[in-house]
């Protein structure tokens, strides 16, 4: 999401400073013109000339707007900002709840102590969910200062595409008509694939079993808990690992529903609005904004409850081929563009940066 607001936003120039490692958005965020540096540091602990090379820098660039993402970052990013002189620092909160145990320890910590630095670190804080925003004010964050600007999503590239639809499949050689249902996420406590392999079990006990692709960093062949769980189950013929992959719009094309099986932590679900926007309806579990983003064009059920979940998904499946269906689908790329889009997403932002210049 960071990369579209920097690459959709041709009123400003932006500069991305990532506090760990290369990975594939510094490359392309180069690509597309946006300075960017890695100053890879060491989670395990603070590292004195990282912090003091993010000082200079800061210091050098003299930025109308210190924007920064997530809890390390707006810990970190802000008060280095602050001693260099920025009071116009706006924090981003892009999670809802942690949970002890399937959290980081560190990230409950920094969270906790944010909530404390909030009255007087941060100009604004913008989260990317009303959920955020109401779980992280119980925490003790500043209410005052808080704002919600949903996700935007560049709706030239998750769009309908029958064709796109069709090569796909043959791809991965699944027949055009064959039920398929898909969940893009990387294995994590937080996305909860095990809800999702026991609603597909309680399916397939049924005889109604759709085939399912797992898409996401860890979700292959080499993650052996994962196949242990698929093999447990029986769900081995239907169950496909694809792993990360880039084209996440021709997946989204591909499937007939977009299930989402998480149990916490979710702000505002990308993969829910991206599907929707491909025009593919989805089943939520009820995290994050995830009902605010599906309204009526999906299903959204408990989270942990395989049961519902799979009702959910045989549910819509008994509708494929209808004038309903028909509609949803429709209605669900409809809700996207009007509500969701990344022009109105960058307008807002750059309302709260610079809502106080002159």
């Amino acid at each position: 999401m960071l990369f579209r607001l920097c690459t959709h936003d041709q009123k400003t120039r932006h500069a991305v400073v990532c506090l760990g490692k290369e990975d594939r958005y510094a490359d392309l965020l180069r690509k597309a013109g946006v300075e960017t540096r890695c100053l890879r540091l060491h989670p395990a602990g603070l590292n004195l000339w990282v912090l003091w090379s993010l000082w200079v820098y800061i210091r050098s660039q003299r930025p109308n707007v210190v924007q920064t993402w997530m809890y390390h970052a707006d810990l970190i990013g802000g008060l280095i900002a602050l001693l260099a002189g920025h009071r116009n620092v706006i924090w981003g909160i892009r999670h809802t709840n942690l949970k002890a145990g399937l959290s980081s320890r560190r990230t409950i910590l920094i969270a906790k102590l944010n909530s404390r630095l909030s009255r007087w670190l941060p100009r604004k804080i913008i989260c990317c969910a009303d959920q955020a925003l109401s779980v992280h004010a119980k925490m003790g964050y500043d209410v005052q200062k808080m704002i919600t600007i949903e996700n935007g999503y560049d709706l030239s590239v998750f769009r309908p595409d029958r064709s796109v639809r069709r090569i796909v499949r043959d791809r991965l050689t699944i027949p055009e008509h064959e039920l398929l249902i898909g969940f893009v996420a990387r294995i994590d406590p937080q996305k909860d694939h095990g809800n999702l392999l026991r609603a597909l079990a309680e399916l397939k006990r049924k005889g109604k079993c759709p085939k399912c692709l797992l898409v996401g960093t860890d979700a292959d062949e080499t993650n052996r808990k994962l196949v242990n769980k698929i093999e447990r189950l029986r769900l081995s013929e239907n169950v496909r690992l694809l792993g990360p992959q880039e084209d996440i719009s021709g997946i989204m094309n591909a499937l007939d529903i977009h299930v989402m099986s998480s149990l916490f932590g979710e702000g505002f679900p990308n993969v829910v609005a991206e599907a929707m926007a491909c025009g593919t309806p989805c089943v939520s579990t009820d995290v994050g904004d995830a009902k605010k983003i599906i309204g009526d064009t999906g299903l959204v059920v408990p989270a942990n409850d395989p049961h519902a979940l799979a009702g959910a998904i045989e549910g819509l499946f008994e509708e494929i081929g209808s004038r309903a269906w028909v509609n949803r689908c429709r209605d669900a790329r409809n809700r996207v563009q009007e509500r969701f889009s990344v022009g109105r997403m960058v307008q807002k932002y750059d309302e709260v940066w610079f809502e106080n210049a002159d």
